[in-house]
């Protein structure tokens, strides 16, 4: 019985080096890996063996024959994926010709090439999130680097532990992952530093070989309609804060004082708010969501959220496998909208509805908007006020000799948890190639001693 991907798919990619048989698709070097949601396991393929769900850091990846009623639809939708797929047979079969056992491999690369005698950097990075994570492993597996890693909160984790819905305990499970290299005997941990309050990109500079950004885009876009100030009407980043219990959330933020709350889009942001926002609370008291949430959504009044897409629904930016967890919740209480955008939000002194721009209005206390991320200026490192990311060339930051990005404040806000691993490999390859090429500004010997 092949073994099947499921809904908590982060994309590390951890399970396709574990995979014997070269059955897990697309990998991250294969056109593709970007756009697709998830990993796929070949079930023509799979032999059973089971490393990949011993790799897998989120317990993705499980038989098929232990797949819940919920989960069938993954053995679905992992055969889908290779339904127009040739099977390609290797140059020796180990079994009869039609029905080959093996994948054809890609000829090995060897993307980590150093001279003999390269002793490693001090080198700094500045955010705990998967980047700033994906970056500190390629430099201490690959290298004799030391690794100091900096964050502006008292806790690490960045978006595991802040952004990840609390009802996917699965998901955030790779913070663990993470977690086992802040006891790496070349790694520091400084937390509740900020770049900009407690410590200079310049001082950063002098006290390091290189220093690696990872400051993530923690920003919500907002809609730039009349009524947006009012009290109750939030981002996405806000009320996902707030339910995941960040330091710096307001207990008091959300009110559920109405019956009905509006969300506006329609990615993977939004369904999470809007299920959570309906979640059964003592369920969700059995999660890592704060206290105070579960005790604000068991007291409230709220009973429906409505989701707002300004186009049909082919065109919604969730992923296939979050919409689809929608249809197997114990009770239906998310409503959708599509082709409808907001014109502006009613009320005088707190949120009392949205006017859509056909003259529909919809009574609600709580307007989400769930329309993307934006990347935020760090005193000292370039920034492009247009793209809302950091300049760079392959992760090495423009005009800033030594500096280096990863993650959203590089690509900006797309992409899951794993993606973040070939990102971070693509910056740590620049890092290493301008300290072995001697470059100004980068190596053994620029950082105060």
């Amino acid at each position: 019985m092949a073994y099947v991907i499921t809904q908590n798919c982060c994309k590390d990619a951890s399970c396709v080096a574990a995979c014997p048989v070269n059955c897990i698709h697309p990998v991250p070097d294969e056109e593709g890996f970007a756009a697709q949601p998830m990993l796929y396991v070949d079930p023509r393929v799979c032999i059973d063996c089971g490393a990949c769900a011993d790799a897998c850091p989120v317990d993705a990846v499980v038989p098929a024959d232990e797949l819940g009623p919920a989960e069938q639809v993954y053995a679905d939708l992992n055969a889908e994926h290779f339904a127009q797929l040739p099977l390609q047979p290797a140059a020796t079969p180990v079994t009869t010709p039609a029905r080959p056992t093996f994948r054809e491999w890609d000829r090995p690369t060897f993307d980590w090439s150093l001279p003999s005698d390269f002793g490693g950097l001090d080198v700094a990075v500045v955010g705990t999130g998967p980047a700033g994570m994906y970056a500190a492993e390629h430099l201490l597996l690959h290298t004799r680097s030391r690794v100091t890693l900096y964050d502006r909160l008292p806790v690490p984790g960045g978006l595991v532990r802040w952004g990840v819905a609390p009802d996917h305990p699965g998901t955030k499970r790779i913070g663990r992952t993470f977690a086992r290299l802040h006891d790496h005997p070349r790694l520091r941990l400084r937390l509740g530093v900020e770049v900009g309050r407690d410590v200079t990109t310049a001082g950063l500079a002098a006290r390091h070989d290189a220093v690696v950004y990872a400051v993530g885009a923690a920003e919500g876009r907002r809609l730039g309609v009349p009524g947006e100030d009012l009290p109750g009407s939030l981002t996405a980043p806000e009320v996902v804060g707030w339910y995941n219990d960040h330091p710096e959330a307001d207990p008091d933020l959300v009110r559920l004082d109405h019956e009905r709350a509006v969300v506006v889009g329609t990615g993977n942001v939004a369904l999470d708010v809007a299920r959570v926002l309906t979640a059964d609370p003592d369920a969700l008291a059995a999660t890592s969501a704060a206290a105070y949430a579960v005790r604000a959504l068991r007291e409230g009044r709220l009973r429906e959220v409505v989701v707002l897409g300004r186009r049909g629904e082919e065109h919604a930016a969730w992923t296939r496998p979050e919409r689809l967890a929608l249809d197997h919740l114990p009770e239906q209480r998310i409503r959708f909208r599509f082709h409808a955008s907001i014109a502006r939000i009613l009320g005088e002194e707190r949120v009392s509805g949205v006017e859509l721009t056909d003259g529909t209005r919809i009574d609600a206390g709580l307007v989400v908007t769930s329309i993307g991320y934006l990347g935020h200026p760090v005193p000292g490192l370039p920034f492009d006020a247009e793209t809302r990311r950091v300049p760079h060339d392959a992760g090495r930051v423009r005009g800033l000799p030594g500096a280096y990005v990863v993650g959203w404040a590089k690509r900006g806000a797309r992409g899951g948890i794993g993606d973040n691993r070939a990102d971070a490999a693509e910056t740590i390859r620049t890092l290493l190639q301008d300290a072995v090429g001697g470059m100004r500004g980068v190596g053994p010997g620029t950082a105060a001693v």
